[in-house]
Formats: structure tokens, sequence, C-alpha cells
């Protein structure tokens, strides 16, 4: 009875599915350092729990990813600052990309920490609103008006960011 096989399946867990969970724990911590040290976390308390853990294994460490996730947001108390470009592993991109999710992630840290989960929920790992519900604790109804409001700012957002793009063109032409 070796130590080996009481964690049958991790080895495999990681290996298919590590990637993905990389990405979606920077996309909630905010830089990939912190997304390392935040799934790395995750790891260590699935490992504990490993026997009592039946089922989906990978439901689990997505919950506790948000979990901790969330604790830590709670904890700080203060808007995080400026967040580097997630690059999502594996993939090349051009500059315009680069952009793009340097856009994204700081858009991300502006929003409260519900409303941030419930986004990289939804829109990031894809899950309906009734899987995200079940994995925040809340209900359908809590998720459908969150993501709603999330969205709304967002917009708010980008497009206060599109009006000072074009306010520094202008003035840099005159």
């Amino acid at each position: 009875m070796g130590r080996k096989n009481s964690y049958e399946g991790l080895e495999a867990l990681v290996a298919e599915r590590g990637g993905a969970l990389l990405g979606t724990a920077v996309l909630l911590a905010g830089s990939r350092a912190a997304g390392e040290d935040l799934l790395q976390a995750a790891l260590e308390r699935l490992v504990r729990h490993w026997g009592r853990v039946h089922g989906d294994r990978e439901g689990y460490l997505r919950r506790t990813l948000y979990h901790l996730a969330v604790d830590q947001w709670r904890s700080r108390r203060r808007r995080p600052e400026v967040l580097t470009a997630v690059e999502p592993p594996g993939q090349p991109d051009g500059t315009d990309a680069v952009h793009l999710r340097q856009a994204l992630v700081q858009a991300l840290s502006a929003l409260p920490p519900r409303q941030r989960a419930v986004l990289v929920l939804r829109y990031w790992e894809q899950l309906t609103e009734a899987e995200a519900a079940e994995v925040l604790g809340c209900s359908v109804g809590t998720v459908k008006s969150t993501a709603s409001r999330g969205l709304a700012r967002l917009r708010e957002l980008t497009a206060a960011w599109a009006d000072e793009d074009a306010r520094a063109w202008n003035g840099a032409g005159s």
C-alpha cells in the first residue's frame, strides 16, 4: 500500500487539465505568478482532501480555485495594482492580442470580486448559469444578474478607455 496509489489519477488530472486550470487561475489572480500560487494552493487542498473527494475532482479543484481567489480579494479589501498581460499557456499571439488581454485583465480587476468570478466562470470557463451558481454557492438568478451588471460595467470601462484613446490621438495630431 504505497503512497503513490493513494493519489491515483492526480498526475493524469494535472497533465491533462493543468494548462486550462492555470489559465483560469491567472485570470482570477491577475498575474501569472499569482495564478501559479493560487493553483498550487488549490492543488494542496485537493491533495489534503483526496480521499474524501469522490466523483468530479476537477470540479472540486475549480471550486477551490474560485473560493481561494475570493478569500484573497476579501482579505486585501483594496483595488489591486495594475496587472500585467495574461498569456494563456501554449498560444502564440501578436501584439494586438497581448494588448487586448492586458485590457481585459485590467477591466476585470476593476470589478467587484463576485462579478469578476461570475464573468470568468461564464465566459472564460464557459460554464452554464446553473454550473456557475453551483460553483459559487448561489442561485441561478444571482449569477444572471451579477453577469449582467459585470458586463455592463466592462462596457462602461472599455468605452471610457476608447474615449481617452480618441482624445490622446486627437491631441497628438494637433
